[in-house]
């Protein structure tokens, strides 16, 4: 139990750091972690609209970095 969160939070942090890195965003591990779960969440969401699932560590990163990098673009077009 405790270990799945701590990789979920690795796992988040990787991918926001991933997305914030393509999106050219600042910020630090616990704004990453952020982004990377609700990122998750969301590249989730977009992939089982689209029909896929994401199986393995490295299918859920990419789906979490694509996630992410939603999230980045609409807080971008929010804020602005």
């Amino acid at each position: 139990m405790i270990i799945d969160l701590i990789v979920t939070l690795i796992i988040g942090g990787v991918c926001g750091a991933i997305a914030g890195a393509i999106m050219e965003t600042s910020g630090g591990i616990v704004k990453n972690i952020i982004i990377g779960l609700i990122g998750g969440l969301i590249g989730g969401v977009v992939f089982r609209l689209l029909g896929l699932a994401a199986y393995g560590l490295i299918a859920k990163i990419i789906c979490g970095v694509i996630g992410s990098c939603i999230l980045i673009f609409i807080c971008k077009k929010v804020i602005k």
